[in-house]
């Protein structure tokens, strides 16, 4: 019966995921930099018009995002934009991490159907808004001592 079962979950599994490209199902099955990051230099929340919200953190030195992480509890095409984003932001400038649009997010996953093509949206928007928050900061320092880091 278990056997069964599992077979059943497996053809059900290949299913789901067939309109999907090789690079979608692999980062929303292994995602990279997922997770928050203490002492961010740059953080965002926001949350998209299906109400998945992502997070993403970066930590920038000499104006070159060296590492950016990010979470969502979104579907697989939010985990795999996510994913991707930080993938593309990672050794760019600031100038040219605020030019990564979510064209870009779907270029590098091969696509995305129609009704989840709002997910690379949200994660182009979210790496922005973090990016937006850095440079916030680093134009008033001073409110760095009152501000609110999301961690989790």
């Amino acid at each position: 019966m278990a056997s069964e079962m599992d077979q059943l979950a497996e053809e059900l599994e290949k299913e789901v995921w067939a309109s999907y490209t090789e690079a979608v199902r692999d980062h929303a099955k292994n995602p990279r930099n997922a997770g928050s990051m203490p002492n961010a230099d740059g953080f965002a929340v926001v949350t998209g018009p299906c109400g998945d919200t992502m997070k993403i953190w970066l930590r920038v030195k000499e104006k070159v995002i060296r590492q950016a992480t990010f979470w969502t509890d979104g579907c697989g095409p939010s985990i795999a934009s996510g994913s991707m984003v930080t993938e593309l932001a990672k050794g760019k400038s600031i100038p040219g991490v605020m030019r990564i649009a979510h064209k870009d997010v779907l270029e590098a996953l091969g696509g995305l159907p129609e009704e989840s093509r709002h997910c690379a949206l949200l994660a182009a928007d979210t790496l922005k808004e973090a990016v937006k928050d850095y440079l916030a900061y680093q134009n008033e320092p001073w409110k760095q001592a009152y501000r609110k880091r999301g961690t989790g």
